[in-house]
């Protein structure tokens, strides 16, 4: 396969090495690894040319297990909805690209979500399948998301995260907290919690740190500033939560609720990845961008 017949509609192939195990052909290997995918769709997706071979050669109902072996195919939603909202490219050159995106449409796929989601719109919108997003925001969380066109320079954007040398700052709407002096640091030790999709903030040494700020005082509402100088999941949704202020329309915390229902977008989490400023590592410039949503 060559890097453009990797992807599909935007979609880039999932990779499954075969496991030992007791299949006589790939197609019954498949159906035991994937039960959710029943035999007919795989059937389907191989008499489309779907699944195929490290080479590039097509996977039929005949073909022999052979352990080791790497099996590349697309996945598929059936009758995937469109998210009605569209997302913004703010930047684009040879080694950046910079997009505001919406509530609800991820970031790449997951579950339900694949050709609707970040990165599979901007694939088919730029014509680059080696588009790559350097970080992730919530599905949920609304804002920039910084994505490498480009293999060659990619590792030296990556490596400004984990260096913490990527300045953010996000925007929250929430209830006030008329008790606590700002700005505050806010300093937890965050693990998985229960269910599995869920943190929570536990005992011992701290792991995750964000500063909080007021920007707006309202009556019932308080607009925050909240700047993660680690990057955990949810981490600010349940530093928030924890300070007593949980993010508007938050369903994970500080108690799980009632999940948002595909085509019901009228509560979205009030919470918005407003800026990005770093200096280049290419060429040692000062970049800053914005986003234009508004809470």
């Amino acid at each position: 396969m060559t890097g453009a017949s990797l992807h599909r509609d935007g979609v880039a192939a999932s990779r499954w090495q075969l496991p030992p195990g007791p299949w006589a052909t790939v197609l019954d290997g498949l159906c035991a690894r994937f039960p959710a995918v029943d035999r007919a769709r795989w059937l389907d997706r191989m008499a489309r040319g779907l699944v195929r071979d490290a080479d590039g050669n097509a996977i039929t109902p005949d073909t022999f297990y052979r352990v080791g072996a790497e099996i590349r195919y697309y996945r598929e939603v059936p009758d995937e909805p469109r998210i009605p909202f569209d997302e913004v490219v703010l930047h684009v050159d040879e080694h950046l690209v910079v997009v505001d995106k919406p509530h609800f449409l991820p970031v790449t796929p997951a579950g339900g979500f694949v050709a609707e989601t970040l990165l599979a719109r901007l694939v088919r919108r730029l014509a680059n399948p080696q588009l790559v997003p350097l970080h992730r925001i919530d599905r949920g969380t609304a804002g920039l998301v910084l994505f490498s066109p480009n293999p060659d320079s990619r590792a030296r954007y990556q490596a400004l995260f984990p260096r913490r040398l990527i300045h953010k700052r996000y925007e929250a709407l929430a209830p006030p907290l008329p008790d606590c002096a700002f700005p505050l640091l806010r300093k937890t030790r965050l693990q998985t919690g229960e269910p599995f999709f869920r943190m929570c903030e536990v005992e011992g040494p701290a792991n995750s740190e964000t500063r909080i700020d007021v920007l707006e005082r309202g009556e019932d509402v308080w607009r925050y500033a909240l700047e993660p100088v680690t990057g955990r999941k949810h981490q600010l949704r349940v530093h928030m939560a924890g300070l007593g202020a949980p993010i508007l329309n938050d369903t994970l915390y500080p108690s799980l609720v009632a999940q948002h229902v595909d085509g019901n977008y009228e509560k979205p989490l009030k919470l918005l990845a407003r800026a990005l400023s770093f200096v280049d590592p290419l060429n040692g410039v000062e970049r800053r961008f914005e986003s234009q949503w508004r809470l």
